[in-house]
């Protein structure tokens, strides 16, 4: 029985013939290649909604940025390399026109960049611009992925519910512990000797989604907010590659707030 939170994965893997053309639940025509379906059973407090959605062989990522944009850097690297799979960079997105990350993107590996300013516009109105961008790069909510790489503005309930478990964040801390900004900070005030990073989904909350991945470094007693800061971001390159891959290779099943990795055969 799902509970009032809950969310159900059910990952199908259907390989078809070449001229075979299969109906899933009697709602959707499947053409013939290999293709990906989860069955997501939503109940919460949103809605209440049944529906399938289909993952293609390519999933189109966005990536949030606000700044210098290693995160996503580290990411589009993976992905330049093969060490993820089945992802297609479609569109950086800023906030900032100044962004370091836009450069790095357009120049380095040649992905589409757009600026969206915030200022003088609302949360929904700034959310609008938002959803067309992300709908005219491809990114939609049934092949699409987000990910938000040091971004600065919370997305919407408007948007979190549109793109359900499809919007991915890292947090420079072992979450539950120390949401929000200068988690570093927090940490070392708080006298922890473990802190290290997460990569969790985006609900409507700050930092509040279910995890995905975690990774420890240790806290030295010389340690500076920077001198962690800059630790646990090395950590973080190497994190939110192989959570995306995850993600995009449908290897997690999500119960609630638990998320569980399949194990590879």
């Amino acid at each position: 029985m799902v509970g009032s939170t809950d969310i159900l994965l059910l990952p199908l893997l259907i390989t078809m013939q070449e001229s075979a053309n299969v109906t899933i639940d009697d709602k959707i025509a499947v053409t013939p290649n290999l293709k990906i379906y989860f069955k997501i059973l939503v109940s919460s407090n949103l809605s209440l909604r049944n529906s399938i959605i289909k993952y293609t062989p390519l999933l189109k990522l966005a990536i949030l940025i606000s700044g210098r944009g290693s995160n996503m850097e580290a990411i589009l690297s993976a992905i330049s390399l093969g060490k993820i799979k089945n992802v297609m960079p479609s569109i950086v997105i800023s906030d900032r026109p100044e962004a370091a990350g836009l450069k790095i993107a357009s120049e380095k590996f040649s992905v589409s960049t757009n600026t969206l300013p915030g200022y003088g516009l609302k949360g929904s109105e700034y959310d609008q611009k938002l959803l067309q961008v992300l709908e005219d790069y491809g990114v939609n909510n049934s092949t699409g992925c987000i990910c938000l790489a040091g971004f600065m503005r919370v997305l919407s309930c408007e948007v979190v519910s549109k793109y359900l478990m499809r919007i991915m964040n890292i947090h420079p801390a072992l979450l539950p512990s120390f949401p929000g900004l200068r988690a570093q900070k927090q940490a070392l005030d708080y006298g922890v000797k473990v802190s290290g990073c997460t990569v969790h989904f985006v609900d409507e909350g700050i930092d509040t989604g279910p995890i995905l991945l975690q990774r420890a470094v240790p806290v030295f007693d010389s340690d500076t907010e920077h001198l962690l800061a800059q630790r646990i971001l090395k950590v973080e390159h190497q994190l939110y590659p192989e959570a995306l891959g995850l993600f995009s290779e449908g290897n997690i099943r999500i119960e609630g707030r638990k998320v569980s990795i399949k194990k590879k055969r």
